[in-house]
């Protein structure tokens, strides 16, 4: 038995090869750096720290330097200087009435939203105001793993127990679930022994949006873009 996964296929797997052909743009280890950073301010202990342990999860996975990731964490915990990071959702619009929220870690607020806006304006978009379209969102954990295909059944229905909302299989399984049952489940899944390829927060849209395929190119282009700014995050949109 699976359950629908909200009209988001293949989460995991694209995530994956995406960060993946990443990792070979200079900019990459300087964004997973800002988020390590970042997430380091609440503690330098991945023990105590979840997000702390996502952000280096994430550089690993990727082959970032062991030294890099170190060096981003005694920043993030204060124990080097460093430009004061600060972490924002802009929220705005692609063509066609496509819902945005972008994730940026960022030294200088005013430079970023500038740039984003200059963007998404040449693109026939725009920045939106505080909560013009985060109500379409909702921050869910994200977890792709490997499956043999005589337990996913079993595993699918373990997952349900533990708080999944959707389950589905795509080369192993990928659930999501609420952002409070996240830690819970991940720490389940490891102790199974499980290989976990992918586990991240994300922004999903509470409702897919369908657009024509032509329109969906220029959309996607535009995300790719934005995407490619040396401060966004990450960027999450309401396509189907």
């Amino acid at each position: 038995m699976f359950l629908p996964m909200s009209g988001h296929s293949k989460w995991a797997t694209t995530h994956k090869k995406k960060e993946i052909a990443d990792a070979k743009k200079s900019g990459i280890f300087t964004k997973l750096s800002r988020n390590i950073s970042v997430a380091a301010r609440a503690g330098s202990d991945q023990e105590t720290n979840f997000s702390l342990r996502l952000a280096i999860d994430r550089a690993k996975a990727v082959s970032m330097p062991r030294e890099n990731i170190e060096r981003a964490v005694k920043r993030g915990a204060g124990e080097l200087d460093g430009a004061t990071l600060e972490e924002i959702i802009y929220e705005g619009f692609a063509p066609h009435s496509v819902a945005l929220l972008i994730e940026v870690v960022t030294d200088n607020r005013n430079r970023t939203m500038g740039e984003l806006r200059e963007i998404l304006s040449k693109a026939g978009g725009a920045l939106g105001s505080q909560n013009s379209v985060k109500w379409m969102f909702e921050h869910k954990g994200v977890i792709h793993f490997s499956a043999d295909s005589s337990n996913k059944d079993e595993l699918t229905l373990e997952l349900i127990e533990l708080g999944a909302d959707d389950v589905i299989e795509e080369d192993g399984l990928t659930m999501s679930c609420s952002y409070e049952n996240f830690e819970k489940i991940k720490k389940q899944l490891e102790a199974k022994g499980l290989k976990i390829e992918y586990a991240a927060i994300e922004w999903v849209a509470k409702e897919k949006m369908k657009i024509d395929e032509m329109a969906k190119i220029k959309v996607e282009a535009l995300l790719e873009q934005v995407e490619e700014h040396d401060d966004v995050s990450a960027v999450y949109s309401n396509i189907e």
